[in-house]
């Protein structure tokens, strides 16, 4: 086994998003998820805009050198945003341009897109909403979802409202990272009983490609995992100036 496992830093990403399936007041946010895997050479966005849904992009491309791709309806009622959006990634993907793409949609019609970009050796990332189906987010190597990169405030307030709106039977069920934590460990576990912290982080995200300890309350896995001190035990080690952190199953 090995004892750091990383993935490679892409270099180069190619942002493309479905303006009719994101949210505006999110641009930023997006734009530091999507970096966080390296730089964004590309950022095309996506929609009809003659409509006024797309209204409340146009105030911030200028501002995060975003270049607007016009597609018209051609049918009312369809939209042709995705076919766009799909035939440029695959230019792109063909060109070999770019190392990987981000993609920015909650639609499932994007799902045999990702598939096809991840079978190409490509990197690709998703942003989307929690109701995004799990085909979409499986398919890409790591999925983002847009209700963690809100304020801590309007997460809890949105929540709220949600509880309140909805009944009983309605309510998705609570969410519980302990069966992905235990799967992760035992992929990394080393001869020792111990695992690294990222080797583990790396195997979560194999396991379910959406996972982020945001989505439980956890700005870091380690907060995450610390939370659960009852089954896990952590040890940190100082090396060069650095903090590595390994991770072991209580008896």
């Amino acid at each position: 086994m090995v004892n750091d496992l990383k993935e490679t830093r892409i270099k180069r990403i190619a942002l493309l998003i479905d303006g009719d399936n994101a949210q505006p007041k999110l641009i930023g946010k997006i734009l530091t998820e999507a970096s966080k895997q390296g730089t964004l050479t590309i950022r095309r966005i996506y929609g009809d805009w003659t409509t006024p849904n797309m209204q409340g992009w146009k105030d911030t491309l200028n501002t995060a050198a975003i270049q607007p791709i016009q597609q018209f309806r051609y049918t009312v009622g369809k939209n042709a945003t995705d076919s766009s959006m799909i035939i440029d990634a695959m230019d792109i993907l063909h060109g070999k341009h770019v190392d990987g793409f981000c993609l920015v949609s909650s639609d499932s019609d994007y799902t045999r897109l990702a598939t096809r970009i991840r079978e190409s050796g490509f990197f690709v990332m998703g942003i989307g909403k929690q109701l995004t189906p799990k085909a979409f987010v499986n398919a890409c190597n790591v999925f983002i979802y847009t209700e963690n990169l809100l304020p801590k405030d309007t997460r809890t307030r949105e929540k709220k409202t949600a509880e309140k709106t909805a009944t009983k039977k309605e309510q998705p069920p609570k969410l519980d990272p302990m069966p992905l934590l235990k799967g992760a460990f035992e992929m990394a576990i080393q001869e020792d009983g111990w695992s690294s912290l990222a080797t583990m982080g790396f195997y979560l995200h194999q396991l379910d490609p959406g996972f982020d300890p945001r989505t439980y309350g956890f700005k870091q896995l380690s907060q995450l995992i610390k939370s659960y001190g009852k089954l896990f035990e952590l040890k940190f080690k100082e090396e060069s100036g650095t903090t590595s952190v390994d991770v072991r199953l209580k008896e």
